[in-house]
C-alpha cells in the first residue's frame, strides 16, 4: 500500500502528459499479450488446469511490482522517460489487471458449476475500479490541501510530514474497501493527486519510502514466503518451476518486444523494459483473493505457481536490478538528446506544409 502511494507521488504528471507512449504500449498492448501468452503456456504445461484457470493464473501474474523495481525508478542515471514508464506501469497495471482477474475467476468457478452470473463479477470489477479511483482522487486532494495548510501555519515538522503519507494512504485504502472499491487502485490514485497538488511535500514522502517503507515491504515478502508458500513448498514440481521461469524470462519479455515494435527504441532498452517486470505485492493480493473466493477448484494450484514465480522474481530481479540499471544508465547517458530513450519523438514531430506545396517533417 505505502509502496504504491510513494511511487505514485514520484510520478511527474507534466512529464507523463508529454511522454505517455511507452506506458500506453506497456499497459494497453504488452499486458493483454502477456496474459494471452502466459495462459497458452500454462494450459499446455500445467496438467489439470482448465483454460479459464490458465488465464486466471496469467492474469494474477500480469501486474509488476514497484517495490522490487526501486533500484530502477530511483536511479537518476537512467533516462527519465524509461524510469517514468516503468513507474507508471507498475502503479497502474494492478488496477487494469483486476477486471481480468475477476472475469477469469468467474469463468473458472462457472466451469465447476459453482458460480452465479459472470456479469455480476464484471459489474463488481467495474465498481472496484470506478469507486477506487474516485475515493483515491478525493482523499489525495483533501490530504494535499490539509498538509499544505498545516505546513503554512507551522503546525508540522519534518517527521510529521513523512508520517502524513501513511495516514493518506491508509485512509484511501480503507475508504475504497468500505465503499466496495479497489483499495490498491485508490492508494495509487491518491498518490497521484497528492503529488500533483502538494509538490513541496514530495521530498518528505520519498524520505519515508526510503526508510520505513522499505522495511515494511521486506516484512511483507518475508511473511508471505514463510506463512503462505512455506507449507506448500513440498508440492513444487518441475512443471511449476518451468512455468515460473517462463513467466519471468519469456512471457513478459516477448510481450514487451511485440508491444514496442515501431517505437525506435534500442535493443538493450527493449530488453531492459522486458526483463524488469518483477512480480510482487499485487500478484500476492490477487492470488490470495482467488483462494478466498472458496469456489475455484484450481485455487491452490494457482496460489502455488504464483508464489513460486514471485519468490523467483524476488531473487532474480533483486540481484540484477542495481547492476544492470547502473551499467545501462552509463550507456544511455551517451545517447544523443534526440534518442527515443530521452524524448518522445512521436510527440514532437509533426508535418509541416511549406510554401509551394513543399511538405517536410519538422521537430518542435
Amino acid at each position: 500500500m505505502l509502496v504504491l502511494f510513494t511511487d505514485a507521488v514520484r510520478i511527474d504528471l507534466r512529464v507523463l502528459r508529454r511522454e505517455y507512449h511507452i506506458p500506453l504500449r506497456l499497459l494497453g498492448v504488452a499486458m493483454p499479450l502477456g496474459i494471452a501468452i502466459g495462459a497458452a503456456i500454462a494450459y499446455g504445461l500445467l496438467p489439470g488446469l482448465s483454460l479459464a484457470g490458465a488465464a486466471l493464473l496469467a492474469s494474477v501474474l500480469a501486474p509488476t511490482d514497484a517495490a522490487l523495481g526501486t533500484a530502477m525508478v530511483s536511479d537518476r542515471r537512467l533516462p527519465a522517460r524509461i524510469r517514468q514508464s516503468l513507474n507508471v506501469e507498475s502503479g497502474l497495471n494492478d488496477g487494469i489487471a483486476l477486471p481480468a482477474v475477476m472475469l477469469f475467476a468467474a469463468l473458472a468457478a462457472a466451469s465447476e458449476g459453482l458460480a452465479g452470473s459472470a456479469w455480476s463479477w464484471v459489474g463488481f470489477a467495474a465498481g472496484q475500479i470506478g469507486v477506487g479511483a474516485l475515493v483515491g482522487a478525493g482523499v489525495g486532494a483533501v490530504g494535499a490541501w490539509a498538509i499544505t495548510r498545516a505546513d503554512a501555519a507551522g503546525w508540522v515538522n519534518a517527521t510529521h510530514r513523512r508520517l502524513f503519507s501513511v495516514g493518506v494512504a491508509g485512509l484511501a485504502y480503507a475508504g475504497a474497501e468500505v465503499t466496495t472499491g479497489s483499495g490498491f487502485l485508490a492508494v495509487f490514485v491518491a498518490g497521484l493527486a497528492f503529488g500533483g497538488l502538494a509538490t513541496a511535500q514530495r521530498e518528505f514522502v520519498h524520505q519515508f519510502a526510503e526508510r520505513e517503507g522499505e522495511l515494511l515491504t521486506l516484512m511483507t515478502f518475508a511473511l508471505f514466503g514463510a506463512v503462505v508458500i512455506g507449507p506448500l513448498i513440498v508440492d513444487v514440481d518441475g512443471r511449476t518451476l518451468a512455468y515460473a521461469v517462463l513467466s519471468l524470462a519469456v512471457v513478459r519479455p516477448l510481450a514487451v518486444v511485440l508491444s514496442t515494435l515501431g517505437a525506435r527504441l534500442r535493443p538493450e532498452t527493449v530488453c531492459f523494459l522486458g526483463w524488469f517486470g518483477p512480480r510482487g505485492l499485487a500478484s500476492i493480493v490477487f492470488a490470495l483473493l482467488v483462494v478466498e473466493q472458496g469456489d475455484i477448484a484450481e485455487a491452490d494450484r494457482i496460489l502455488l505457481v504464483a508464489g513460486v514465480t514471485i519468490l523467483l522474481s524476488v531473487y532474480a530481479h533483486g540481484i540484477t536490478a542495481a547492476p544492470w540499471a547502473r551499467s545501462f544508465g552509463r550507456r544511455a547517458g551517451r545517447y544523443p538528446p534526440t534518442a527515443p530513450e530521452h524524448q518522445d519523438v512521436t510527440v514532437h514531430r509533426y508535418r509541416w506544409h511549406g510554401p509551394r506545396g513543399q511538405d517536410a517533417d519538422r521537430e518542435d
